[in-house]
């Protein structure tokens, strides 16, 4: 089956579209700037010799990326069959539980968590009502990143806040990057030989954003980000974990208001905001090579902070199979996965420094050495395939 799967950003829209039978990309492209003065694309695909660079008019909208994406689909070159539309959707509070079609019961419910998620929610509703206006007769299905979590307990999920707050308002932990813990962890049974529901691992997807998940049986029962994508490991931008009382002290004592705040935890936080300079791994791993104390000092933090946290997770499970990596940071940068295993010996993890070096590059590997009692794996992830896996699961059923 041939799935578009449709991933939207305020200002984005990424697409691919996925033959589920052999999970290869058939064509995929971004739409970048939407709403400045000078939005562009570029589409590709194995069935035409070059990618495809455009402009589209002047504050053009997800709309108008879809007119053209549409256009090019239908192509002459192309003729590629659209069978059904999957959309990663960010927030699915405690409504969704998995993957579900997009009626307008699932709209509404989707639009109640727009609180939660306000950069996200409404730009993934954008790319579902768009699309359901240029390929109307094709299932719509949403997806969703918090769905893979909703296995978590409450001793897990919730906060030691006053329990109205939960019970009034939804004031949990729900989990992010759903499609990449689900997908890493049924590549991470395969790679064991071992059934999905007898294998407990914990999942640590590094990139931009950053989460880690406890997985016993198969099932998710905890993780590092919260009701917002703000909790948790430190990230490109994002803060992570701190005192709640910085933010009373940061609004009282030094005057900074609750947008100026937002914007400090959520965009000039993390590696970039520790560095100085830098939110990407890669910049900040050469520049700590060339003698920087600011990048070593963000790298460290970085993967002290990981592995205190997947220490933390495994006194959850019952049993450890493995420690995944995977995520940009997490499938490229040995150094990190280094760095982070020395401090988790006593878990039962041995590196093989050899496997590590070699490790990544869009190739799943063990990076533990044989006799290691719990297994250490880079995975690379594939959340578009996930979603369109999904979605052809739930069409299938219909």
């Amino acid at each position: 089956m041939n799935i578009l799967v449709i991933n939207c950003g305020s200002s984005s829209l990424k697409f691919s579209v996925i033959d589920t039978q052999t999970g290869k990309d058939l064509a995929r492209g971004l739409f970048d700037k939407l709403g400045s003065a000078a939005p562009s694309y570029k589409l590709e695909s194995s069935l035409i010799p070059e990618a495809k660079y455009g402009t589209l008019p002047s504050n053009s909208e997800h709309e108008a990326s879809l007119d053209t994406l549409a256009d090019f689909l239908a192509s002459d070159e192309l003729q590629l069959k659209i069978e059904a539309v999957g959309h990663r959707v960010v927030h699915g509070g405690e409504h969704f539980t998995s993957a579900c079609l997009m009626d307008q019961a699932a709209l509404d419910a989707v639009k109640s968590c727009s609180s939660l998620a306000p950069l996200h929610n409404p730009a993934n509703l954008l790319g579902i009502e768009s699309s359901k206006h240029h390929f109307p007769d094709l299932p719509q299905v949403g997806v969703f990143d918090t769905a893979f979590h909703q296995t978590i307990a409450p001793e897990a999920y919730l906060y030691s806040i006053p329990i109205e707050l939960y019970v009034k308002h939804g004031i949990r932990r729900y989990g992010f990057h759903g499609s990449s813990h689900k997908y890493v962890t049924a590549e991470a049974a395969r790679i064991l030989g071992k059934p999905l529901e007898k294998t407990s691992i914990i999942t640590a997807h590094l990139g931009n954003g950053c989460s880690a998940a406890a997985i016993e049986n198969g099932a998710c029962i905890d993780t590092t980000m919260g009701l917002t994508p703000l909790e948790g490991l430190v990230m490109g931008t994002r803060s992570g974990d701190i005192d709640p009382g910085i933010i009373f002290h940061l609004h009282r004592s030094l005057g900074m208001s609750i947008e100026e705040i937002d914007t400090t935890l959520n965009k000039k936080s993390g590696l970039f905001g520790l560095s100085g300079f830098s939110n990407d791994m890669r910049s900040l791993r050469q520049a700590s090579a060339e003698g920087s104390e600011a990048a070593q000092r963000a790298v460290a933090i970085f993967t002290r902070r990981l592995a205190k946290s997947i220490a933390g997770l495994r006194a959850t499970l019952t049993k450890c199979d493995a420690l995944v990596f995977t995520g940009g940071i997490g499938e490229n940068d040995a150094k990190t996965r280094a760095e982070t295993l020395a401090r988790l010996e006593h878990l039962g993890i041995k590196i093989d420094s050899e496997a590590n070096s070699n490790a990544g590059k869009g190739r799943n590997g063990i990076i533990s050495q044989e006799n290691s009692p719990t297994k250490a794996i880079v995975i690379p992830t594939n959340e578009e395939l996930m979603i369109a896996r999904e979605t052809e699961q739930l069409v299938g059923n219909q």
